[in-house]
């Protein structure tokens, strides 16, 4: 491979909340574990990337500092060559991060009271900006077959006709269940929520981190009827590890919505401009960091096929969802029937398994854990030996 993929850079004295979480449970953690929770990578930043961000600062002055054109160009261009979607530049409203932006369009489209809907278990801060926002939660449960999640569209038809249903926040790729919605799917939704003058809020984080055979649709591609039903969440955080960032590329096609938006959004802050370095590290992505990427996404599918085959030869009492998207593995221990924080005890405590614990995702994820898989493999190899030698009593 081209670039480093085995580097470790430990991140407790960074900032990095998983990382002192990790040292808080146990504070003589040993030098070769690392936590396998939050959704950032644990891999060295795309060198392209940090080239240009050092070059940048020899020869920028950073005062104030917004959006230029051939910003907007570089994030149609990758939409359009990777996503093979004709995203406008006057679309696109820049925020400080995908949760920043649903938070805005929940207090944007609706009012409290309304009803959110969400597809569950699912990624946890959509459950906290229906909750804290005061509207309400409305819970559509996907269908668990054991090894992937499917949509109960009876179910969804339903809660979506309720007259006090105004909002639909879509994971897509789902998080935490790495299912990508195929686009048949996506268009049932998508009728549903036209019939009953709901509005589409899809976070596509994740939409760039597909596993090889897969491909995803982006929604507002489908059709222009459900463009100008929706806002399309995007950012480079996931995609290329700039979460630090803190920018986000968010499509509003509909020129009505997008005005609510801006005007919700000016509500809490006079500037809604992003960090000037955030701005630039994703131009840079888009425009040269491709190939990172795609080594990156195969890293990813390795470290998935290793975990696969340990997995079903050792400890087939665990249930590996078919990873499609993302780099979140999700994982049903639940045939060990342990209560879900002694499992959470399990692993922590006696494996050094710095999972993010499934019930945080809703009551549905009880007896599930989320393994973020990208990191170098060898650290994914020694925390199979170690998942193996913690359960050796339950085998």
């Amino acid at each position: 491979m081209k670039y480093d993929f085995e580097t470790i850079v430990p991140r407790y004295h960074l900032g990095s909340n998983k990382w002192m979480e990790m040292k808080k449970v146990n504070p003589d953690i040993g030098p070769d574990i690392i936590p396998f929770s939050v959704a950032d990578m644990e891999f060295l930043n795309a060198p392209e990337i940090i080239d240009d961000l050092k070059n940048f600062l020899d020869h920028t002055v950073l005062g104030y500092s917004g959006t230029t054109e051939e910003f907007r160009a570089a994030v149609c261009s990758w939409m359009k060559r990777k996503r093979n979607w004709n995203a406008d530049p006057s679309w696109i409203v820049n925020t400080s991060g995908i949760v920043t932006a649903f938070f805005n369009a929940v207090k944007a489209y609706t009012e409290p009271g309304d009803g959110v809907l969400l597809l569950t278990p699912v990624y946890y801060p959509m459950y906290k900006a229906i909750s804290l926002n005061k509207r309400k939660l409305v819970e559509s449960p996907l269908i668990y077959n054991g090894r992937q999640y499917d949509i109960d569209f009876e179910d969804f038809a339903k809660k979506a006709a309720d007259p006090s249903t105004k909002l639909f926040i879509m994971s897509s790729p789902h998080n935490p269940c790495s299912r990508i919605w195929r686009k048949e799917e996506l268009e049932k939704l998508g009728k549903i929520c036209l019939e009953n003058n709901v509005i589409v809020i899809s976070d596509e984080i994740h939409f760039d981190l597909i596993m090889p055979g897969y491909e995803h649709t982006v929604f507002a591609s489908i059709s222009d009827e459900f463009a100008r039903n929706s806002v399309i969440c995007t950012a480079p955080s996931k995609t290329f590890n700039l979460a630090g960032m803190q920018i986000s590329n968010i499509f509003i096609p509909d020129a009505d919505l997008r005005e609510r938006y801006i005007r919700e959004l000016s509500t809490s802050t006079l500037s809604v401009q992003c960090n000037i370095l955030g701005y630039r590290a994703c131009q840079t992505a888009y425009e040269r960091a491709e190939n990172w990427l795609d080594e990156a996404i195969a890293v990813i599918a390795r470290n998935r096929d290793i975990v696969a085959d340990f997995i079903g030869k050792e400890m087939p009492q665990i249930k590996l969802i078919d990873l499609e998207a993302t780099y979140l593995l999700w994982m049903d221990f639940n045939a060990f029937e342990l209560d879900y924080k002694e499992l959470e005890r399990l692993n922590k405590v006696e494996g050094s398994l710095f999972f993010d614990e499934g019930y945080i995702f809703g009551e549905a994820g009880r007896g599930f854990e989320r393994w973020n898989l990208a990191c170098p493999t060898k650290y994914v190899i020694e925390g199979l030996e170690r998942l193996k030698k913690t359960y050796k009593k339950y085998l």
